[in-house]
C-alpha cells in the first residue's frame, strides 16, 4: 500500500512530547496500571463555578455562532482592562486579539513575522513548541544554553552575544516551564538595556503563568521595565493555567498593531475564531473574583516546598527552588550510566525516564524536550498525595539502581 506523501514542511516539526505521555498514562490507568502523571503542566483545581455559569449562560442564550476572529469586543475590553488593571499598560482594542488557546496566537504570530532564515533566540530549557513553530515556520530557532548557577535565566551578556542581523525575535517566558525560572525587574533592566541597541529584534514574552509566582515575589512584565519596547514586543497570554481553564482554549495577545492584524488575518483563514462560549467564560474569568488565585497559590507553594525536599532527598538527584510556575526540572546527571538489577545500563536521561514509568509507575518529561539535558520535569500540579507518593515512588525506584 502507497503511503501518502505529506509536505516537506511537516519534516521541520515534532509532536508534542507532553501530549504524548499524558495520552500514554491515560492508556495505562485504563489497563488497571495506578500510573501517577507527573509529566502534564495542568492544574488538578476544577473551574470555578462562576465561570463555568457563564459558559452555561452563553449557551442558553444563543452565544453559539461565529464571532469576529479576534474576540468578542466585550472579551478583547476585559484584556484591555486586565492590561490597565495588572500591567499599568493601556493597549487600544486594535492591539489585542483573542485565539484558541495561547499556543495558536504564538503560532500565528511567528507565521506573520518568520520570513525563510530569520533567527529566533530561545533560552533554554524552553517550552518544547517554541523551537518546533519556528522551524515550521521556516525560521531558525538559535537555542542559548542557561545555566543552573542563573537560575536557568538568560543574562545580558549572553543574549548580546547571539543576536545576529538575522535576529527576528526573542521569546522570553517568566515564570518558566520547564524550570521555574522567574525574571525580576533587575533581570529585565538588563536584558532591556541589550535590547535597546537593536531597534530590529522584537519582544515575545510569554506571560501565562504570571499568577504562580511564590515567596511574596510579584510578575513583572519587561514593558513595565522598559516602555519604550512596547511597539516591538508581543504579550502572549490566556486563562488556561491561571483558571484551570486548559481544555476551553483561549488565549490572547496584546502587542503592535500590525501584528496583531496579521495574526487576526491568519485566524480568519483557519480557525476563524476561538469557541464563542470559551470567549464568555473567558470574560467571566478576567473581570471575575480574583482572590481565589491567593489560596491556589498557596497550595501549589505548599506542594513545591513539600516536592522540593523530598526530591533532594532522594540520592543522586537534586533540584534548584523554583519561584514560580508548577515545575522542578531535577538534574539527575549522577544517574547516567547507572544500571538495573536486571543488568541494563540507563544510558540516557530517556532511560530514565523509562524506567521511573516502568519501575515506579510514575510519569515525567526527559529534559531533552526542554533543550537541556540531563534532567526531568517534574509537576506539582496534581494533588498533595499524588506529589508526595510520586516522589516516594520515584525515590524507591533509584535505590534499586546500582550507581557508580
Amino acid at each position: 500500500m502507497t503511503m501518502f506523501d505529506l509536505s516537506a514542511r511537516m519534516k521541520n516539526i515534532q509532536p508534542s512530547v507532553t501530549f504524548g505521555l499524558n495520552a500514554k498514562a491515560n492508556e495505562l490507568r485504563s489497563q488497571g496500571i495506578d500510573v501517577i502523571n507527573l509529566a502534564i503542566g495542568e492544574p488538578d483545581f476544577d473551574t470555578p463555578e462562576w465561570i463555568q455559569d457563564a459558559a452555561i449562560n452563553a449557551i442558553k442564550g444563543g452565544i453559539t455562532r461565529y464571532t469576529p476572529s479576534d474576540g468578542f469586543p466585550d472579551l478583547k475590553k476585559a484584556i484591555q482592562t486586565k492590561m490597565t488593571r495588572d500591567y499599568k499598560l493601556d493597549y487600544d482594542l486594535d492591539m489585542i486579539t483573542a485565539g484558541a488557546g495561547s499556543k495558536q496566537i504564538l503560532f500565528n504570530a511567528l507565521l506573520a513575522s518568520i520570513n525563510p532564515g530569520d533567527e529566533v533566540i530561545i533560552p533554554a530549557p524552553y517550552w518544547g513548541s517554541y523551537p518546533e513553530i519556528v522551524r515550521f515556520c521556516e525560521g531558525v530557532p538559535v537555542i542559548v544554553p542557561c545555566s543552573p548557577q542563573n537560575d536557568f535565566k538568560i543574562t545580558a551578556n549572553q543574549l548580546d552575544g547571539y543576536i545576529t542581523d538575522r535576529t527576528r525575535w526573542i521569546i522570553l517566558n517568566s515564570p518558566n516551564n520547564p524550570t521555574g525560572a522567574y525574571y525580576s525587574g533587575e533581570n529585565l533592566k538588563k536584558l532591556s538595556s541589550v535590547l535597546m541597541e537593536y531597534n530590529k529584534v522584537n519582544i515575545l514574552t510569554d506571560d501565562i503563568y504570571e499568577n504562580l509566582i511564590y515567596d511574596d515575589e510579584k510578575f513583572i512584565n519587561i514593558l513595565q521595565v522598559e516602555p519604550r519596547l512596547k511597539f516591538r514586543t508581543l504579550i502572549i497570554n490566556g486563562v488556561s493555567k491561571s483558571y484551570a481553564m486548559t481544555g476551553w482554549r483561549l488565549g490572547f495577545g496584546v502587542g503592535p498593531k500590525n501584528l496583531i492584524q496579521g495574526i487576526k488575518l491568519l485566524s480568519s483563514q483557519s480557525t476563524s475564531n476561538a469557541c464563542s462560549i470559551s470567549q464568555a467564560a473567558a470574560i467571566a474569568a478576567l473581570t471575575g473574583p480574583q482572590d481565589f488565585l491567593e489560596d491556589w497559590k498557596k497550595s501549589y507553594q505548599e506542594r513545591r516546598d513539600a516536592s522540593f525536599e523530598l526530591i533532594n532527598s532522594i540520592p543522586h538527584l537534586s533540584c534548584i527552588m523554583p519561584k514560580g510556575a508548577f515545575f522542578h526540572y531535577v538534574n539527575c546527571a549522577k544517574l547516567i550510566y547507572s544500571k538495573t538489577q536486571n543488568g541494563n545500563y540507563l544510558k540516557t536521561e530517556d532511560d530514565i525516564v523509562s524506567y521511573l514509568l516502568t519501575k515506579a509507575k510514575v510519569m515525567v518529561v526527559g529534559g531533552a524536550s526542554f533543550g537541556l539535558s540531563p534532567f526531568f520535569r517534574i509537576s506539582y500540579a496534581s494533588s498533595m498525595d499524588n506529589v508526595k507518593t510520586g516522589c516516594k515512588r520515584i525515590s524507591k525506584a533509584i535505590s534499586n539502581l546500582i550507581v557508580n
